[in-house]
């Protein structure tokens, strides 16, 4: 049950203190200057209780970006040795971007911003990350997300599951001239495997690389 209390300051002003009083849970209280905020609030969070949100709402606005990663840094990566040189610059870098923000306002929208950003501006020497190196930054973070959520119950959810990560190149096709297909071509008939040669004139004919010297 809601309770809400009527106080006037002594220079006029009147605000109303919320308690909300459930069997079994904390009581949770918050003050406000308008009556229907108050109750508003009383509602909205006797309804958060019942159905398992508040709880995980309030962990979200206690904790910091900042706080998630150096939990991580200190209890996650120690488990990564392979990963954790790469991954602590990579989190340290979230964190000085969106570090002061609390968990619950940290949005898609907000990591879509630094996303773009890491994917547009130089690094220190002088050049532009590729796709690739931007969603081993995004995919540091998610881990850390993942963890919070699951299993420090920090969050509900995970804001990077309605983030895209960059498409990666491909990566380059190449195909070899005409000088080196005959260097190549007479480096096979040389060999003592009499199935090499014939081996790849079958793979250069099957790529498209035209017909042999």
């Amino acid at each position: 049950m809601a309770a809400i209390n009527k106080h006037v300051s002594g220079d006029g002003k009147t605000s109303y203190r919320v308690r909300v009083r459930l069997k079994g849970y904390p009581v949770q209280t918050a003050t406000f200057s308008r009556l229907t905020d108050a109750k508003r609030w009383a509602q909205d969070t006797e309804s958060a209780i019942r159905e398992g949100r508040h709880f995980k709402t309030a962990e979200a606005k206690k904790h910091t970006l900042a706080d998630l990663v150096d939990r991580y840094i200190k209890d996650v990566l120690p488990t990564k040795p392979k990963q954790a040189p790469a991954q602590r610059p990579q989190l340290e870098r979230w964190k000085a971007e969106l570090g002061s923000y609390a968990l619950a306002d940290v949005t898609s929208a907000l990591i879509v911003e630094c996303r773009d950003k890491l994917s547009t501006e130089p690094t220190p020497r002088g050049e532009l990350r590729s796709p690739a190196t931007v969603v081993r930054y995004m995919a540091a973070l998610s881990h850390a997300f993942t963890i919070a959520a699951n299993e420090w119950q920090w969050l509900e959810d995970s804001p990077m599951r309605k983030v895209k990560k960059p498409k990666e190149s491909r990566g380059r096709v190449r195909f070899l001239d005409d000088g080196e297909r005959t260097k190549l071509l007479a480096a096979c008939k040389e060999s003592s495997n009499p199935w090499l040669y014939p081996c790849v004139i079958l793979a250069l004919s099957t790529v498209g690389c035209g017909k042999p010297n």
